[in-house]
């Protein structure tokens, strides 16, 4: 495939991301270096533990994240309005950025029981995207979020449409937080652990509403969330993130069928698995997370790492490399390179 085709099918690239956050104690650096595409149609699934800036990316694009998060690289979006665009380069509270939020970008959000206000009624909010980026007409307006409202499942939509947050169980909130995301019909939806609250039935309706609706409108999905199940059954692909960094990215089932990187390796022998001994104990990785603030040099997962090299992995900086069939993977240990890109070249040049 050439750059030229590759860059009509890639919707969204994130090239060199960082996101530095200003302390008392100094620069905590989030998000370190972060490279990702999306391709259109496709579900991008971005996986770690909490704390590892998979929520800091996703708010970078569409540029909501705190006043004391500065991000820094490049958001390149295939917007229709404004062509490939770097959204970092917009102003975040400018005409243009408003085009691409809520529009042709939009999100749903961790905790549905809190993303919406007590104040308004559901139509209310959900009404705001319609009539700020679709029609100034009300009447159409509250046709159209009605529409949409019956195609996530929310059941009497008319009645629905005039009640509270507080009237709505958390299943249903969900659903009306997924119509309001979905009621512009957007290029790519950011679905931020949509279903970390609900009980176990009412994510897998979610989950097969999120596929179903994917599909009536064409969209591309980027998914974040710690659960390894969801993942397998919603993601056509999967990138691994620990410490504000991307260190390993594969297809959904080459990362299950050969995962490389010792933390996914890790992540993935901590899920109960159907046949596995009451003896037998899920593996867990040695130490905690460090915190991302005045940083050493080297691998962020050295002093977790049952393979570390020393004088290499606590040295060296491990960069993703392409090890064959679209998987890529930063591990000095598991791709024989002991230098980084360049190898031993890198080493003698420096």
């Amino acid at each position: 495939m050439n750059n030229e085709t590759a860059s009509k099918e890639t919707i969204l690239e994130i090239r060199d991301l960082k996101v530095n956050i200003k302390t008392d104690e100094g620069t905590l650096t989030a998000v370190r270096g972060v490279n990702l595409t999306i391709k259109k149609g496709e579900t991008l699934g971005l996986v770690g533990e909490s704390g590892c800036g998979k929520s800091l990316t996703s708010k970078a694009i569409l540029g909501i994240n705190d006043k004391k998060c500065k991000a820094e690289g490049e958001i390149i979006f295939d917007a229709e309005n404004l062509g490939r665009v770097n959204l970092l380069s917009l102003n975040p509270r400018g005409k243009e950025i408003r085009s691409v939020r809520g529009k042709q970008i939009s999100m749903i959000f961790q905790e549905p029981m809190v993303a919406f206000s007590p104040m308004y009624t559901i139509g209310n909010q959900i009404n705001e995207a319609t009539l700020l980026h679709i029609t100034r007409d009300k009447k159409k307006a509250r046709e159209i979020s009605l529409d949409v409202m019956k195609k996530v499942g929310i059941a009497n939509a008319e009645k629905r449409y005039d009640q509270y947050p507080h009237e709505f169980s958390g299943g249903m909130l969900q659903r009306a937080l997924i119509a309001m995301a979905l009621v512009c019909s957007p290029r790519l939806l950011i679905a931020d652990e949509p279903t970390t609250a609900l009980d176990v039935t009412i994510q897998a309706q979610i989950l097969e509403l999120m596929k179903s609706l994917q599909k009536d409108f064409g969209m591309s999905i980027l998914f974040i969330t710690h659960d390894l199940g969801t993942v397998a059954r919603m993601c056509d692909r999967v990138a691994v993130m620990y410490l504000g960094r991307i260190v390993e990215s594969a297809p959904a089932v080459e990362i299950y069928k050969n995962p490389q990187h010792p933390y996914t390796r890790g992540l993935i022998g901590s899920v109960h698995k159907i046949g596995t001994k009451a003896q037998e104990r899920l593996f867990s990785s040695e130490g905690t997370v460090p915190l991302a603030l005045n940083l050493p040099a080297g691998c962020g997962f050295y002093d977790r790492c049952s393979r570390r090299i020393d004088g290499v992995c606590n040295v060296y900086d491990p960069q993703l490399v392409d090890i064959g069939q679209e998987h890529q993977i930063a591990c000095f240990a598991c791709t024989g390179c002991p230098y980084g890109k360049g190898g031993k070249e890198e080493k003698a040049n420096e």
